[in-house]
């Protein structure tokens, strides 16, 4: 967990003012302490997957792409988090969690905020109540002198075996910063849902979409994931998948995830990775069940790859980032 010093927003500010008139024994940092997004625990690995797009997973050319083909995605959507230790009482942190999600719709080729959902920015403070003074009023999370509503998230409730969490600083800092990155997949999974719920047009999004039924099963949703921590492929397949050229995917196969939603998905190399390492330029997207997933994922593959244009530097991850994506995180820090 990687952490930074600057001067506290004014968000976090108007949250120390909250918090010093309930824990007048807080101890308030100097400079607010920004937290890097923890990697996930889960070990790398491999898991094998049920092709649906002949009988072995095998390497494919996606047919009939050249530079000029138009990218059907009508728009992007991604977001964003921000941690800030804030303070301490007796050592317990104090964190302030920002989350926003927003959704970039493509209108004469560029880029602006759809206007049916607005962006979604929420502030929570994190607290580890078990282990602080009694807070019945700021259990309540009601207002501070400036009208400014904060809603207060415990961090030390017990799992469910019943178990506490210890009162490591590190560990409720952990706590905190799993419980902002869960409060902003629930923000993007409800812009999601509205988008599909619409049905315009097919939307890029920047991760999964099998936390959500109703996008896990909707035509207008397309999850593109860069990062992989599991490989959904094992033996001759694992070598088909690394082997994979620029402009050629995988076939198509089912991802099941426990407690989410079925999904059909493979994998597309978007830059030549000579020279770099295995993953480089390499993407897996996911969509809907459909009755043709061959004819589906050339389609949506070259959508992808029309995406890679142009180049979304200085950002150093450009060999997998599309334009749009970056649009939207550029878009959310400004606004939050």
């Amino acid at each position: 967990m990687l952490v930074s010093s600057s001067g506290p927003d004014a968000a976090s500010r108007t949250a120390l003012r909250l918090l010093k008139q309930r824990l007048p024994g807080m101890s308030v940092m100097e400079g607010a302490t920004s937290v890097e997004p923890l990697a996930t625990n889960d070990p790398p690995i491999l898991r094998a997957a049920t092709v649906v797009e002949g009988t072995t997973l095998s390497a494919v050319r996606v047919p009939d792409f050249s530079p000029q083909t138009r990218s059907g995605f009508g728009a992007f959507l991604d977001g964003a988090q921000k941690v800030q230790i804030v303070g301490h009482h007796e050592g317990m942190p104090i964190v302030v969690g920002t989350v926003s999600a927003a959704v970039r719709i493509r209108v004469n080729r560029r880029l602006t905020t759809w206007g049916h959902q607005p962006p979604r920015i929420e502030r929570k403070i994190y607290l580890p109540l078990r282990y602080l003074p009694p807070l019945a009023e700021i259990r309540a999370a009601g207002t501070d002198r400036d009208g400014a509503n904060w809603q207060i998230v415990d961090t030390s409730t017990a799992d469910t075996n019943g178990e506490y969490p210890s009162q490591h600083p590190a560990v409720l800092l952990e706590r905190a910063t799993r419980a902002v990155d869960q409060q902003r997949e629930q923000l993007e999974d409800r812009l999601a849902e509205a988008w599909c719920a619409r049905g315009e047009s097919p939307l890029f999004i920047d991760g999964g979409i099998s936390r959500s039924a109703s996008v896990a099963s909707s035509w207008s949703a397309v999850g593109v994931i860069k990062s992989h921590r599991t490989l959904y492929v094992e033996g001759d397949a694992l070598r088909v998948v690394l082997g994979l050229r620029k402009g050629e995917r995988s076939s198509v196969f089912r991802v099941s995830p426990r407690s989410r939603s079925s999904v059909m998905s493979w994998y597309l190399r978007l830059r030549r990775a000579d020279g770099r390492d295995a993953l480089w330029g390499l993407v897996r997207v996911e969509m809907a069940e459909c009755d043709r997933p061959s004819d589906r994922a050339d389609e949506i593959s070259r959508w992808v790859m029309a995406e890679t244009t142009p180049l979304s530097l200085p950002d150093g991850r450009w060999d997998k980032l599309a334009y749009g994506v970056r649009d939207c995180e550029e878009f959310l820090r400004a606004i939050s």
